[in-house]
Order: structure tokens, then C-alpha cells, then sequence
């Protein structure tokens, strides 16, 4: 007789348990939303911006010079926390990271912030809605979300190359589908170098367009630097990932 009360004290806990620990699942996203509307309610945003680096280029070279250990390493936390808090900046962060520390040292801090950034919003995301296809949806939404899983390196390869799906977008989209974290760090890592290293050429050879947007009485913008030759070689990798997937599949199913 003890020991059943004991069992039903367990089960009717355990039951207790359950609704509370469904509440607390959603605050880490309710704490990264709460925190992005409060970096624009104090204007954060605005130094997240390519006219910020123009107004401040030359004292941020300085800042650089002088703490040639703490900038990479304050730079690296300020990315991840940025693409953590979803703000939209990341090729514009890429940018000031290949201007500030050269290209190829600029790409490298990129990828490690870009990286971290993200995998906190994955599992803020994934503690909020793992599994979520899996539970709730049937049919064509259940068999995506079991292709997603199977195939999600190849899936995340794709989104991550791709020119124009929103960063935070792919950060987000995996949790809903329950992909193993693993996975999405390693295809993040691999995914978002091309990118990076784009961006950060670019960003190392931005002060003259800097300079010549400022005589002109304009605002610099991503597009005067982006050529389209870039867009194009984005595309043409998603697409060269796309169809290592598709040839992936059907060599599988052939075997």
C-alpha cells in the first residue's frame, strides 16, 4: 500500500510538472523577442549600419589598433549576440569585421560569431518548438519535416548558401523540424564561409566607397557594394548544393 501511494504521489507530481515545464519552454524566444524590440526602443539598431561605420571608421581603426586582443574578441561576442537577437545585420557585421581586421581574420570572427549567434537562437527556438510538425501535423507537413530530418545537412547547406533567405530564417526554421544540433552547427559553419569571406573582402576595400558615398552627400548601402557577379555566385553555390542533394538521394535509393 506504501508503495502505491508513493507511485501515485510520483505520477500526480509528474503530472503537475508537465503544464509548468510547457510554459517555461517558451522563454528563451519570448526573452530574445523582448530583447530585440528593446535594442530599436534604445536605437542599437543604428550602429549596426554602414553609415555608422562611415561616420566612425577612422576612431574604430584607432579602437582596434590599441586592444589588439580585446576587439576580435568584444567583435566576436557583439556578432553572436546580434544574430542571437535576430537584428538584420549580419552581412553588414561581416563587412565591418573585414574592414576593421582584414579579410581573411574578419571572415574567421565572422563565422565563429555568426556561428554562436546562431546556435543559441536554434535552441532557444527548438525549446520552444521541437518537434512541433512531428506532434501536431499530419500528411504532406509530417513527411516534410521526416525529409527535413533525414536529409538536414544537405537541406541547411542549401538554405545557408542562398543569397536570399533571411539569416535569422534558417536559424529558426531547422528547431521547428527537430534537427540535431550537431547538424546544424556543422552545416551552419560550412554553409555561411563562403559568405563570410565574400563580405569581408568586400568590407576590406569599403573606405574609399565610404568616402566617396560621403562627397556625394549619400548614405552608403550593401547594394553599392553586392555586384551582382556576387548574387549570381551565391545562387549558382546553393544551386551546386541543391543538386549535390538531389544526386545524394537518388544514389540511396539506387543502392
Amino acid at each position: 500500500m506504501a508503495t502505491e501511494a508513493v507511485a501515485t504521489s510520483m505520477a500526480e507530481d509528474e503530472k503537475g510538472r508537465k503544464p509548468v515545464a510547457k510554459r517555461w519552454r517558451f522563454l528563451p524566444l519570448l526573452l530574445i523577442v523582448a530583447g530585440l524590440g528593446f535594442g530599436y526602443a534604445m536605437g542599437w539598431h543604428r550602429y549596426l549600419t554602414l553609415e555608422f561605420l562611415a561616420d566612425s571608421r577612422l576612431a574604430l581603426k584607432a579602437l582596434v589598433s590599441a586592444n589588439p586582443v580585446a576587439a576580435p574578441l568584444g567583435f566576436t561576442l557583439l556578432y553572436a549576440v546580434a544574430v542571437a537577437f535576430s537584428f538584420p545585420a549580419a552581412s553588414v557585421l561581416t563587412i565591418f569585421a573585414g574592414f576593421l581586421f582584414g579579410w581573411l581574420f574578419g571572415a574567421v570572427l565572422a563565422v565563429i560569431g555568426a556561428t554562436a549567434g546562431a546556435t543559441a537562437l536554434f535552441l532557444a527556438a527548438r525549446t520552444a518548438f521541437g518537434g512541433f510538425l512531428k506532434e501536431r501535423a499530419g500528411g504532406a507537413a509530417a513527411r516534410l519535416s521526416q525529409g527535413f530530418e533525414r536529409d538536414a545537412f544537405s537541406y541547411l547547406l542549401v538554405l545557408r548558401i542562398a543569397p536570399f533567405i533571411p539569416f535569422f530564417v534558417v536559424n529558426i526554421a531547422p528547431a521547428v523540424f527537430n534537427v540535431r544540433l550537431r547538424i546544424f552547427v556543422v552545416a551552419t559553419l560550412i554553409g555561411i564561409l563562403p559568405g563570410a569571406f565574400a563580405y569581408a573582402w568586400l568590407g576590406q576595400g569599403v573606405d574609399s566607397v565610404l568616402v566617396a558615398a560621403r562627397r556625394a552627400g549619400r548614405e552608403v548601402a550593401v547594394g553599392d557594394l553586392v555586384t551582382p557577379e556576387i548574387t549570381i555566385a551565391f545562387a549558382a553555390l546553393a544551386l551546386v548544393a541543391a543538386l549535390a542533394a538531389v544526386v545524394r538521394k537518388v544514389w540511396m535509393r539506387a543502392a
